[in-house]
């Protein structure tokens, strides 16, 4: 019998994506044939792509040499998919798949969240509409998102880039008979293609500039000069804009709150844990060449540190509990573009992983209270731990490790974050960082205390909750585990225990590996300042959140701002009807009145006239005829004498 574990490693990276693609395809053929629609061909495709990811993992371990990786070709696998040649000129796309440290972190984390969700899903759609349908767009979001994070070609990463999308639009959308979901829909559809196209065009410059397509040729390119500096730049400023839009940063954010239209685990995946960070993954596969182009570096830096701020802001007045994750998920992943920004490949990925596991624990929490109750306006709930303890408590575990408490896994990540931020980048970039964090110890301590304790604020959503089965609370257990002990990845000693040559800094660099030390003074003042926002939480929100409505009450013009999020929906609205409409409108009458009526059915207006005033000169009459004749030949002769 053939050793599995020698014949599938790194070259069959290929595997992942190819097994819920047949689940799709299944599922959305046959579901009403199978037993249950067919979930269970979805999580056993999830469990395939947990076990292939395992088999590839020890592959990757193999090549760890003094710490460092050297796989020479066994992690790539490429065969020509289109190839043109003539003269000098080829044309190549393959179909290649790439496996490093950063596949590795994104593997794990697609691999395990999408299992949970899946199983979660069981419960928390059962009896829904289309409920096959949603199994099999799970799995073909997981397909697209696989390939995305394996594949080596920048033409085969944007053809599952623009499947992320799709899949991303049908699950949102899901409850498409509500006018808010397929407007949700629509709006992230719309928002991500406008960052898409500026990845479309940075495609085509690096590919203009090389000749090839494959990521590593272009890095290669980039990092030893052969491209001007100007021209990558915008390249990579380009690419960039892609990220703003898949990853949610300003100004692309708005269309993330809105998705939460769609069914909450999915959320949970998508907009929590994979999708969203999709933009992260792109620019830390690209993190050599933003190395040597600083002004691309500094644009996501400042980008990232915007976004936390402003989505942390928003953060504190939403009512809607999916929407407070939703906001806490932009700004987590503005702290990732910050680390991105100052070089901290590692740090932006670490925080990737540990954010995947708990905010994916948060929103299929915030799904278990809604299941419960019917109600996600946190204003309608309240007093839900006595009636939902396991939820209670694994989402209390996710909130400590959003707020960034110690030992919980978000502490050791944002602290790498912080890290960084005050040994690279200015104290102004530290302070603002260090603000938005305790900010979301404090929107998160908010939403843990109107959520769960105090008197129930609805008393029939309250007789109504009850713990959800199984198949909800046992992701819930194993993700809370997870969100409470992934962190400690971040030491050597946790690393080599899994088979690595050491924690994240081993795993996951830019340079060179290192060892993550402690700084007990620099993790202490973090700790306070997640301790004092947690604090400033209690003290506002605890019993009837007195103080919080007097605060409102203080500033009802700041709390408005925060509550229309700036008003930048209403911004982009207004430009989209007196801008784009007022422009489309002036082309549509150029183009009925100028182009149709007078260039197209002008022209055969005029031939017609032209047609029907010539009719008269048919008279029927020979003395016209001949008289014309005669009329003809002296012109003619007229014209032989001028040019003798």
């Amino acid at each position: 019998m053939p050793d599995i574990s020698v014949t599938i490693g790194m070259q069959q990276a290929w595997l992942l994506p190819a097994m819920p693609v047949v689940a799709f395809l299944i599922i959305s053929f046959f579901r009403k044939l199978l037993p249950r629609e067919g979930d269970f061909l979805a999580i056993i495709g999830m469990l395939g792509i947990l076990l292939v990811t395992l088999f590839i993992i020890v592959d990757f371990q193999g090549f760890f040499h003094d710490g460092e990786f050297h796989p020479g070709e066994a992690n790539v696998y490429a065969f020509d998919w289109v190839r043109i040649s003539a003269d000098n000129f080829l044309f190549l796309i393959e179909f290649s798949t790439y496996i490093d440290a950063i596949s590795i972190v994104m593997l794990i984390a697609i691999s395990i969240v999408g299992l949970m969700v899946a199983i979660y899903s069981t419960g928390y759609m059962q009896g829904e509409d289309r409920y096959g349908w949603y199994f099999a767009v799970l799995s073909l979001f997981v397909a697209a998102m696989l390939l995305l994070v394996t594949s080596g070609s920048l033409v085969w990463m944007y053809l599952a880039w623009e499947g992320v999308g799709l899949a991303s639009y049908l699950l949102i959308g899901h409850y498409w008979e509500r006018q808010s979901a397929a407007e949700a829909a629509k709006k992230a559809f719309i928002t991500t293609r406008v960052g898409d196209v500026g990845l479309l065009i940075g495609i085509i410059l690096l590919w203009k500039a090389t000749g090839s397509f494959d990521i590593q040729t272009i890095i290669a390119a980039a990092t030893s000069g052969q491209i001007g500096e100007t021209y990558l730049t915008v390249a990579m400023l380009a690419l960039f804009a892609g990220a703003v839009g898949k990853s949610a940063q300003f100004p692309l954010h708005v269309w993330l709150p809105d998705a939460m239209e769609g069914p909450t685990p999915a959320s949970a995946l998508i907009h929590a844990a994979t999708m969203v960070v999709a933009g992260v993954y792109l620019i830390a596969r690209f993190s050599p060449v933003y190395e040597v182009v600083l002004v691309a570096r500094d644009v996501i830096l400042y980008t990232g540190l915007l976004t936390a701020f402003l989505a942390a802001s928003m953060g504190l007045v939403a009512s809607d509990i999916k929407r407070v994750l939703a906001f806490s998920t932009i700004s987590q992943l503005g702290f990732m573009f910050v680390a991105l920004g100052v070089g901290a490949v590692g740090a932006a990925m670490f925080h990737v992983l540990t954010h995947a596991f708990f905010k994916a624990l948060l929103f299929l929490g915030s799904g278990s209270v809604i299941h419960a109750t019917g109600r996600q306006e946190v204003e309608y709930l309240g007093g839900l731990r006595h009636k939902q303890p396991i939820t209670a408590a694994t989402f209390i575990i996710g909130s400590l490790a959003l707020a960034g408490i110690p030992i919980f896994a978000g502490f050791w990540s944002k602290d790498e974050i912080l890290h960084a931020v005050s040994s690279y980048a200015s104290p102004f970039v530290y302070i603002v960082l260090a603000g938005t964090a305790l900010l979301t110890a404090i929107y998160t301590t908010r939403l843990v205390l109107l959520t769960f304790f105090g008197d129930p604020r609805d008393r029939s959503a309250f007789d109504h909750a009850h713990e959800s089965p199984s198949s909800m609370t046992l992701p819930l257990l194993l993700l809370g585990l997870l969100a409470t002990v992934s962190g400690f990845f971040v030491f050597d000693a946790v690393g080599n225990l899994f088979g690595f040559s050491g924690g994240i800094g081993y795993l996951v660099y830019l340079h060179h590996p290192h060892s993550f030390h402690i700084d007990w003074a620099f993790a202490s003042v973090a700790t306070v300042s997640s301790l004092t926002g947690v604090i400033i939480g209690w003290v506002y929100w605890h019993g009837g959140a007195e103080r919080a409505i007097k605060a409102r009450t203080w500033s009802p013009d700041l709390h408005a701002l925060l509550v229309n999020r700036y008003y930048l929906d209403e911004l982009y609205q207004g430009i989209i009807n007196r801008v784009v409409l007022g422009l489309a409108g002036i082309v549509a009458w150029f183009d009925k009145k100028i182009v149709n009526e007078t260039g197209v059915d002008g022209g055969a207006q005029f031939i017609g006239y032209f047609g029907y005033r010539l009719k008269f000169l048919q008279t029927g009459k020979i003395p016209n005829y001949a008289l014309g004749i005669a009329a003809g030949i002296l012109v003619l002769s007229v014209m032989v004498l001028a040019r003798a």
